[in-house]
This record gives C-alpha cells, sequence and structure tokens, in this order.
C-alpha cells in the first residue's frame, strides 16, 4: 500500500502564497510521476501540476506563471509553490501519484482565499 500525505493548506488573503507538500511513504519503491490536482464542489477534478522524475513539468492552464511544482526523489516528496492567489484558486487540493499501474490519491489540503 502506498500512502499520500498532504499538508500546507490554509487561508490566505488575494495575492499572497502557499505552500503545500505531500509525501509518499508506504509501498514506494520508484515514482516516476507525481502531481497535484484539485476539484471544487460539482466540478471535475483539474490538473494543476505533474513532474517526472527527471523533474519534467507540466502546468494547467490557469496556474502557468504562478505556481510551481517540485520534488525531492529520495523522501518521496513533491511540493507545490503558490503565488499571486485568487479567489478562483479557492478549493481542495490532491496528491497524486501511479507506481505499478495503480492510481493513489492522498486525503486533499482545502486552500481557501478571501479578502
Amino acid at each position: 500500500q502506498v500512502q499520500l500525505v498532504e499538508s500546507g493548506g490554509g487561508l490566505v488573503q488575494p495575492g499572497q502564497s502557499l505552500r503545500l507538500s505531500c509525501v509518499a511513504s508506504g509501498a514506494v519503491f520508484t515514482i516516476y510521476y507525481m502531481g497535484w490536482y484539485r476539484q471544487a464542489p460539482g466540478k471535475q477534478r483539474e490538473l494543476v501540476a505533474t513532474i517526472s522524475s527527471g523533474g519534467r513539468t507540466n502546468y494547467g492552464d490557469s496556474v502557468k506563471g504562478r505556481f510551481t511544482i517540485s520534488r525531492d526523489n529520495a523522501k518521496n516528496a513533491v511540493d507545490l509553490q503558490m503565488n499571486s492567489l485568487n479567489a478562483e484558486d479557492t478549493t481542495v487540493y490532491y496528491c497524486h501519484t501511479v507506481i505499478g499501474g495503480m492510481a493513489y490519491w492522498g486525503q486533499g489540503t482545502q486552500v481557501t482565499v478571501s479578502s
């Protein structure tokens, strides 16, 4: 079994920053891909950012230029630095990975952007 544990969510004002972290534990050997998604109530889950073990990144259009994903392969960890946050970024963020053909999701962490 693989567990993904997220941290770092919270309440911030528009224009401020937050950093999310996710650590994978359990039956983890080689993680080629880790990523972040988000899902607002009544909407489909949306890609935020992904990163390969080699550092190749991919971002959703709505966060390009504002969010930065990074990872520490030795710690099986992935971070998401979120800058210039706005109200549209308010939702639950989920860490995601695929190991051995199986998809794993974290429990989610709430990000709220409000004045």
